[in-house]
Order: C-alpha cells, then structure tokens, then sequence
C-alpha cells in the first residue's frame, strides 16, 4: 500500500464545537501529532491509535446541501442503538428526514452544523465486525469505488447492483459508494478524504501515480500549502499529505 487514509475532513463554522460532538459521541481523544493541519483545525483520533482520524477545519460557508458523505455507527442491541441515539441528541444532535420512511429501522440524525449520520441497527450483517463507526457512506458511483480501491490498495468487499464498498486489510470502518442516482453537487464539498504517503514513497510520486488511476489536481483556491489538492474521478475533492503526522 503506498498511500494511508488519513483523515475524513469536515468544513465547519465552529470545529471546536464539532469536533466537541464527534468526540463525545465516538470516545475519540484530540490528537496533536498533526503538523499539515490547517490554522484553526481540530483532529480526532481513534482510541486504538490505528485508522483513520477526522480533522474539522474552519469554514465561513453554511451548509446549504445534504453532504455526499456520512457516517454508520453501529450497534449490538436495540438498547445499544436506543443509547447511542440519546447520547447524540444530548451532544447536540437532532432528528432529521432525508427521506428514511417511518419503518425504517436505522435512526438518521444531524449534528450541531446539520452534518448527516446514521445509527444502524442492531443485527445488520453488512457491517458486522467493522466496529462502532461501522462505514463512511458515500454517494458516487461505481467507478469511483474501483478507483479507491486500488488509490488506497483496499480490496473491494461489495460489488453489486452499481453499489461498492471497501474495507482496509487490517479491518476497521468501510468506505461505500451507493451507486446512481447522484445528489446535486455543491460548489465545494463539506468533507474531503486526507492521504498520506507510506513511509518508503513520496508525495509527488503518488500524486503521478493518482493521476494514472484517473484524479486529476485541481485548484480549489488553497495557497501556498504543502499538501496537493486533487479530485477523483467523480469529481469529489481530496488531499494529498506531504507527511505523516
């Protein structure tokens, strides 16, 4: 594998207040090894001290469009996904509808900024051993799954009916794309994945190696910055770390 998912990055009004959230509801400690983060971000860190993080930086741009991009968090019992839901609602979460049905068994919330998440249920067999933040649900296509794929050297698990999914080798949390239709896209999107480079390539490699699979870089007005702004072939925007961290 010659590149790591860093982190899942969330534009926010208030990172602090978000990231506030995201702790309470995961367990996930602030985490100050992060020498690429934007002036004014906050960084999470899984307990383990394994995976991926999530870092929220500061944006002046509301919200206005439900996010490409959410959250599955698990749970064991129906009094576990009954717990998680209350614990989310006292961080600042809040019911919301994106067209779940009244039957649904998952419960879908918004947290303090409007970011979408769902509390899966109890016995769902496809995120069965993934772990508390079960998967990172994206909309795209099918494509853009077999890009991530071999972007990140993370086998495919699903393949079927224009739906993907894939999940490191080391276990943990899925990426999935739910196929077509595809949500309007805004201008900018409110979260982005973070790469970095494995400790034996380097970042201008792997940025050649992007652009063979089908990413080309963009400009998305960030600056004079260390890291390479890139968008896959769906169009979805993410960076390209110069370092660890």
């Amino acid at each position: 594998m010659a590149l790591d998912l860093h982190s899942v990055c969330f534009d926010a009004i208030d990172p602090e207040l978000v990231a506030r959230f995201w702790a309470g509801v995961l367990g996930w400690e602030p985490a100050d090894d992060d020498p690429e983060r934007p002036h004014g971000a906050v960084t999470l860190a899984p307990p383990a001290g394994s995976g991926f993080r999530l870092r929220f930086a500061p944006t002046r741009e509301a919200k206005s469009l439900q996010n490409r991009i959410h959250f599955d968090l698990t749970s064991e019992t129906k009094a576990e996904q009954d717990a998680t839901v209350a614990r989310a609602l006292d961080a600042g979460a809040r019911h919301i509808d994106i067209g779940q049905g009244p039957d649904a068994d998952h419960v879908v919330l918004a947290d303090p900024e409007g970011n979408e998440f769902c509390v899966i249920e109890a016995g769902n067999g496809f995120l069965a051993g993934c772990g508390f933040l079960g998967a990172v649900n994206c909309d795209g296509t099918r494509e853009v799954g077999y890009f991530w794929s071999q972007a990140l050297g993370w086998p495919l698990v699903w393949d079927q009916d224009e739906e993907t999914a894939i999940q490191s080798p080391q276990g943990g949390a899925k990426i999935t794309w739910s196929g077509p239709p595809l949500m309007p896209r805004p201008a900018k999107s409110r979260q982005h994945f973070d790469l970095v480079p494995a400790t034996d390539t380097d970042q201008r490699a792997e940025v050649e190696r992007l652009i063979s699979l089908g990413a080309k870089r963009i400009d998305s007005g960030q600056g004079d910055v260390s890291w390479v702004v890139m968008a896959d072939p769906d169009g979805n925007e993410f960076c390209v770390l110069a370092t660890r961290g």
